[in-house]
């Protein structure tokens, strides 16, 4: 959320959820000896994604790589932030207009990259059902479109690199029903709303990460299985791409050995199954196609009352997502308290002689490091240089110009993402949320 790691709002925090990256000297480490001009990356990055997107275009530039040659993926699905992850740092317009600034300068000169991935994961984590996943991701993309044809794009321009992500749970026919429902509404809504010509804009690409609020500290183990029936879900819904989550993950960050299990399961059900051999292979089951017929009414009716009120951006300030997802997951609480809905080996099947699980544990020194990073590079980058382009930075902040070449020039004079961050909080201001249930 757009700290150094020598700020005290990062203390005990650097490294636990991901790669410390401050500055462009960070990046080029991170990718030393890694073509970028021969890979794709994706970067699970929202409130800053601006900065880093700059810092992997400012990186291939060091290895002789043009963006146009980059390929890969920024989340950057602030909408979702507001409404379940919270790890934003400005107010939702000024957010709106920097994601807005990255798909129109990605358009024009990052071709390959898909700028964001607009994500239904986070809110299902956060206690969501599966129609109100579909239904407050496609409201999402709604607002993510309009806002770029607002600013004067042509819809099949950068229609076709948006991207997906949503959750998969153990509901497995419901699931596999909720990925043809997302495709199905998104192709009528690019085609008959937006008027979009071109069939790649229709394509809902999607990547799918199996849920890991559905995994227990509880008897670990049985989470390889319920990893492994949220996979071949996901698989038979059309997923471009899937993620497993490891066992332990509800206890820590995942130790190798279970990183491998994970793979492994991705790789069995990949190879072994033979459920990847055709497209849509549950379509023409009575229940599969009525669960979709229905998910797509209930989907439908949220859409309609979301655009009643103004789109998601009103919805996201009134506290109305916020509110249904928190009903949702008091209930669903409540079922699980009250054993309606059976969790194994948590309020059913328990076992009192568990064995302590070996866990994950983050080296403490390496915010030490990362500070001694930082020191150095202030004390030999051209201070005043990083100054003057911070300034130019912030003047533009002020006046309706898009802000990605101007964060370029930033990361470029090795200003670090705290710096461009603290610049935006000076302009843009910190998001208050009002309280909601």
């Amino acid at each position: 959320i757009g700290y150094d790691a020598d700020d005290p709002h990062a203390e005990g925090e650097v490294g636990k959820v991901g790669v410390s990256i401050t500055s462009l000297k960070d990046m080029m480490t991170c990718f030393n000896g890694i073509p970028l001009g021969k890979v794709s990356t994706s970067m699970t990055i929202n409130s800053t994604a601006s900065t880093l997107l700059s810092l992997y275009i400012a990186t291939g530039e060091s290895q002789g790589v043009k963006s146009g040659q980059l390929r890969g993926t920024t989340q950057n699905d602030i909408l979702k932030e507001y409404i379940a992850r919270n790890t934003y740092i400005y107010p939702p317009r000024p957010s709106m207009r920097l994601i807005g600034d990255m798909i129109e300068y990605c358009s024009k000169k990052v071709p390959q990259w898909y700028p964001v991935s607009i994500s239904g994961y986070h809110m299902r984590e956060a206690g969501c059902n599966a129609i109100q996943e579909v239904a407050f991701t496609l409201a999402n993309a709604i607002e993510y479109i309009q806002t770029c044809i607002d600013r004067g794009l042509k819809i099949d321009k950068f229609a076709p690199r948006l991207s997906f992500f949503f959750c998969c749970t153990s509901e497995f026919l419901e699931e596999i029903a909720k990925f043809r429902v997302a495709r199905r509404i998104y192709a009528k809504i690019l085609k008959e709303r937006f008027h979009a010509r071109d069939p790649k804009s229709l394509q809902l690409k999607f990547h799918v990460q199996t849920s890991g609020e559905s995994l227990t500290a509880q008897q670990p183990d049985n989470n390889i299985v319920r990893v492994a029936i949220q996979s071949m879900a996901a698989v038979l819904g059309g997923c471009q791409s899937l993620h497993t989550n490891s066992k332990d993950e509800a206890l820590a960050l995942p130790t190798e050995a279970a990183v491998k299990i994970a793979l492994r399961t991705q790789q069995v059900v990949g190879h072994e199954s033979g459920i990847t051999k055709t497209a849509d292979p549950m379509a023409g089951s009575y229940y599969v196609e009525y669960l979709t017929d229905t998910i797509e009414d209930e989907v439908n009716k949220y859409l309609k009352k979301i655009d009643k009120m103004g789109g998601s951006l009103a919805g996201i300030e009134r506290g109305f997502f916020q509110s249904e997802i928190r009903q949702n997951a008091y209930r669903l609480k409540q079922e699980i308290d009250r054993g309606e809905r059976i969790i194994v080996g948590v309020n059913k099947f328990t076992d009192t002689t568990e064995q302590k699980q070996e866990i994950m544990k983050i080296d403490s020194s390496i915010q030490d490091k990362q500070m001694r990073n930082l020191r150095e590079l202030r004390n030999t980058r051209d201070n005043k240089k990083a100054e003057n382009a911070l300034s130019k930075m912030k003047s533009a902040s002020e006046k309706d110009e898009n802000l990605i070449p101007y964060i370029l020039e930033s990361v470029r004079s090795y200003a670090t993402l705290g710096e461009i961050s603290n610049t935006f909080r000076e302009v843009f201001g910190i998001y208050q949320p009002k309280e909601t249930f």
